[in-house]
């Protein structure tokens, strides 16, 4: 009886498991060729409201890759993701340099790649636990293997938060600068660069001190990767 008991344990994970790589696989394929309307973290801003018994307003309009600005492109790039063309899905060299300042009693910092905030964005929620971050891990493996380069950066620029309720970059442009995502210049492509650390307490229209020497900063390493002629790497 036992036995019997624990085999029927063992069926029933199995084919969870193997339900679950295949919706997934399936799911990630679908959206290498479909627009991206919304993401699991739009979801969980809304369920946050709710239960805060607050109004939030998701806004969020996808654009393809022929309308997204390329400064914005070399924009975030070099602000979040300079091995971006080269890694797969993991920067080994930035996560070994993160942890050696810990150790060395420096804070912590983040290595995520943009790969890797695709994935939590798009298909995990938020927070910090050893289980989203092995689905996180499995996410990013399936888009690097089964969607191009060019496909995570465009999904990341149609899904990333910029402000409360204001997310992708189409949306983005219209709420600090009042132009299309397709217009920005590459002063106001690294001012939305510089807020992504912090979009929620950051203003890329109003940029602070920390804002405007980021965003100095990133439009610097823009023109060292070359400027956009670096986007035919992808």
């Amino acid at each position: 009886m036992k036995r019997d008991w624990q085999r029927w344990v063992w069926r029933v994970l199995w084919r969870t498991v193997l339900g679950f790589v295949v919706c997934s696989v399936v799911l990630v394929l679908l959206l290498r060729v479909v627009p991206v309307f919304g993401s699991m973290v739009m979801v969980e801003r809304k369920v946050q409201s709710w239960i805060a018994g607050e109004s939030l307003d998701i806004r969020h309009q996808w654009r393809p890759w022929e309308s997204l600005s390329d400064q914005a492109k070399l924009a975030v790039i070099a602000a979040e993701d300079q091995r971006f063309p080269r890694h797969h899905g993991f920067d080994i060299a930035e996560m070994r340099r993160a942890w050696e300042a810990s150790r060395n009693g420096g804070r912590l910092r983040g290595a995520s790649t943009i790969s890797q905030q695709t994935a939590k964005n798009l298909f995990l929620w938020t927070g910090r636990s050893w289980v989203r971050k092995g689905l996180e891990a499995w996410f990013t493996l399936l888009i690097e293997v089964l969607w191009p380069k060019q496909r995570i950066l465009e999904v990341y620029l149609n899904i990333v938060e910029w402000d409360t309720g204001v997310f992708g970059l189409e949306v983005a442009s219209r709420h600090y600068f009042g132009v299309s995502a397709s217009q920005l210049s590459e002063a106001q492509a690294s001012r939305l660069a510089a807020i992504l650390p912090d979009p929620r307490g950051r203003d890329a229209a109003r940029p602070g001190p920390l804002v405007e020497r980021r965003s100095v900063w990133i439009r610097q390493q823009m023109r060292n990767l070359g400027g956009t002629a670096y986007l035919e790497r992808l």
